[in-house]
């Protein structure tokens, strides 16, 4: 531990000497991506106004014009050092999977030429039987298909001395079933398109597409991979299952926005670096809440291509990390005491044009466009709010809701004064006037007026409006983010058909009907609008009044995935059959219960292999120190007190070994039913508690023991030392 605490000091007293990066970003923004703009200046003029066409009108792709994109793409990725390409695709195991095969094609003994066809372009065959299935698929039926999504640019990765191309594809099965979250979140793309579009045709206007977009803020911990490969539960769990807090951690506010760090601003550089040559609009860098903890979060993108960044931005993040001898922690609570880790979700509509519905305007009581769309919005998070919270129910962020530095597990609306009194004003029948912009003064003549917000920010709320879009902040920072957001296309997609819908069954003056639609969707559903402090007991209570669901574990929050309502939801707007729903509900518990089975047996194999026999060294320190000391000073007051000592680090002991004994029964009893949802509430309940109880036995003798003597690395090494 001293030897590598010496080592880092050394290192901070000698830092790595660097090169001065004078490159301008707009030089090399996008270089490693095969974008529209490379495809031009690659490809047939013919053929590029083809492909096009295809991605904007829908046209499928023929296989002519394929073979001239694959000719194209293979020439520019081996101009870039590439020898593998792959089909980058993202099975339901929350991350990406790839499988590289060479561009060499032998054409004799010892010959061989680079080849790339249309046909390998267009269509992979991935084993489809080692991917969750959720019963979809049997174990022996192994095939699957990865297909080319035209939507998102390909790019080549750099890793070691290596270069691949990767293509992003979707991910069926040999009877077609989806294995994947792209294809229900390009399908929700479309649903949303759909209706938007039917909703501003009955305002009079023609759009040709409507564009959900997302802007993830991206929240990591950084820790020194010493540290990180001596805890065995951060390596197998992602997590600390034990460890007692620091006397410091985040109660001076000082680390919030504070001064990067030389070490930590190197990596921030070559993480921006590599996701600039990708393409990636990361846009914000900055230090979050606790000691240790950074973010990252990018201009706003199209949903389908946004979610493929954040995969990027997540696995940059641990790439190059290892590089700088770090560790990048993306773990909802990897440490206890202190904040987490979210992903808030930013959330809006635009056009082909680039203009934004969700922009509320110089006065938004009058205008109609914005009012409609916000109230589809409000009526999806009401009548949906249990289904949407089930898109952020798994383990690790079971950990991190409800506490000071995330959402409630209540889902509510925040909408700011104003606009809360423009929607409660149109509920009475009142048309709000428009008050004047107000400026914010210093009373300091060099200082600047402000122009003030028409909101302020409510950091409880986990839903809540920003100015022109909408943040969902109870997404998890190590989840991908296409399942979220592929509900809430969804689930807006059905309030904007019913608005939609009211609007032409009342007929007449379209404005008038307006407010009389959005006053009937207000009045239905104003119970989900909150802006005040969403952390209080009082907010709880009065959610419960409300009717609001408040599921507070992943088990309970799962449940709504399998209902009939949720079911019918998915498969009237064809993302998923109802089969391929439940499918989803079944993996999603598997999950869960391996994720508390990998924490239950890391922390027993601590506990035996390390707690324990640390704390039996010290006790029989100590006891050795009793017994020599009372052969000289006798059984005096002073001997009485350190015996109280050894008494309870004897305890602790025991304590931790009998417990340690009682977490594997309970484990064992879990798996004595076959029924994997009373399995999971087994685990929530009774395994999670017993672990509760054996990180308090050990976080109380680490207080104790000899700090020489304890194996693991300390919160104030990991959270201070980098």
């Amino acid at each position: 531990m001293k030897k590598n605490l010496r080592k880092i000091f050394a290192a901070e007293r000698e830092p790595a000497k660097t090169t001065l990066k004078t490159r301008m970003v707009s030089s090399y923004y996008g270089e490693d991506t095969f974008s529209f703009k490379v495809m031009k200046s690659k490809l047939p003029s013919d053929v590029f106004k083809k492909l096009k066409k295809i991605i904007n009108e829908g046209e499928k792709l023929d296989l002519d014009t394929a073979n001239a994109i694959a000719h194209a793409m293979k020439e520019w990725s081996i101009e870039k050092g590439a020898t593998h390409y792959c089909h980058w695709f993202q099975p339901l195991t929350g991350t990406t999977a790839e499988k590289h095969d060479s561009f060499a094609d032998p054409v004799d003994v010892g010959e061989s030429i680079e080849r790339f066809s249309g046909k390998q372009l267009m269509q992979g065959e991935p084993d489809a039987s080692s991917f969750p299935s959720g019963g979809l698929r049997a174990t022996f039926e192994a095939r699957g298909y990865t297909a080319w999504d035209l939507t998102s640019p390909a790019f080549v990765i750099r890793n070691g001395n290596c270069v691949t191309l990767c293509i992003p594809t979707a991910f069926i099965s040999y009877t077609g079933e989806v294995l994947d979250s792209k294809t229900p979140l390009l399908r929700s793309v479309k649903a949303l398109d759909t209706s938007s579009r039917r909703l501003l045709k009955i305002l009079g206007k023609n759009v040709k597409k409507i564009i959900a977009t997302l802007g993830p803020e991206q929240e990591y911990f950084l820790i020194d991979k010493d540290y990180y490969y001596k805890r065995q539960d951060l390596v197998l769990a992602n997590r600390t299952l034990i460890g007692a807090a620091p006397s410091k951690g985040q109660q001076l506010e000082d680390q919030y926005f504070g001064p990067i760090k030389d070490r930590v601003i190197s990596f921030m550089a070559d993480v921006e670096e590599e996701l600039f040559r990708l393409g990636v609009p990361a846009k914000t860098r900055h230090n979050e809440v606790a000691p240790s903890q950074f973010e990252i979060a990018p201009v706003f993108e199209e949903a389908n291509i946004a979610v493929d960044h954040n995969h990027l931005v997540m696995e940059t993040l641990r790439r190059t990390a290892r590089e700088h001898n770090l560790a990048a922690l993306l773990h909802e609570k990897p440490f206890a005491e202190v904040n987490g880790s979210g992903k808030h979700l930013n959330w809006s509509l635009s056009d082909d044009e680039g203009n934004n519905l969700l922009n509320p305007g110089n006065t938004p009581s009058q205008n109609v466009q914005f009012l409609l769309f916000l109230t589809a919005v409000i009526r999806a998070i009401y009548m949906h709010a249990d289904l949407l919270r089930s898109t952020v129910a798994f383990a690790g962020n079971d950990h991190r809701l409800g506490a000071n530095e995330a959402p409630p597990a209540i889902l509510s609306i925040f909408l700011g004064d104003q606009l809360f009194k423009i929607v409660s004003d149109i509920e009475k029948g009142v048309i709000t006037s428009e008050t004047d912009k107000e400026f914010l003064d210093f009373g300091v003549s060099t200082l600047p007026l402000l122009l003030k917000d028409n909101t302020d920010r409510n950091r409880t709320s986990p839903f809540a409006f920003t100015g022109n879009k909408f943040e969902f902040r109870a997404v998890g920072s190590s989840q991908s983010i296409s399942w979220p957001a592929t509900v809430l296309n969804l689930i807006i997609a059905e309030s904007i058909d019913f608005v939609a819908e009211a609007l032409e069954k009342k007929g007449g003056d379209v404005k008038k009907t307006a407010f009389e639609v959005i006053r009937d969707v207000i009045k239905d559903s104003k119970k989900v609008l909150f802006n005040e402090n969403g952390y209080t007991q009082e907010w709880e209570e009065e959610a419960t009044r409300r009717g609001l669901p408040n599921h507070k574990t992943t088990p309970e929050a799962l449940k709504v995935l399998a209902s009939d309502k949720s079911k019918k939801l998915f498969a009237k707007y064809e993302i998923l059959s109802e089969v391929e729903v439940v499918s989803r509900y079944n993996i999603f518990v598997e999950r869960y219960i391996k994720e508390m089975e990998i924490e239950a047996l890391t922390l027993y194999g601590m506990v035996l292999n390390n707690i324990i026999p640390a704390g039996l060294e010290y006790q029989g320190r100590i006891a050795k120190s009793i017994e020599s000391t009372e052969k000289v000073l006798g059984s005096s007051d002073c001997i009485k007190i350190q015996k109280e000592l050894l008494k309870k680090i004897c305890t602790l002991i025991s304590s931790l070994s009998k417990s340690a004994d009682e977490l594997i029964a309970l484990k064992d009893k879990a798996h004595s039913s076959h029924d994997e949802p009373a399995i999971a509430e087994f685990y929530c309940k009774d395994v999670k508690a017993k672990m509760v109880e054996i990180r308090g036995y050990s976080d109380d003798l680490e207080k104790i023991v000899d700090d020489q003597m304890w194996p693991l690395p300390k919160y104030w090494e990991m959270l201070f030392i980098s």
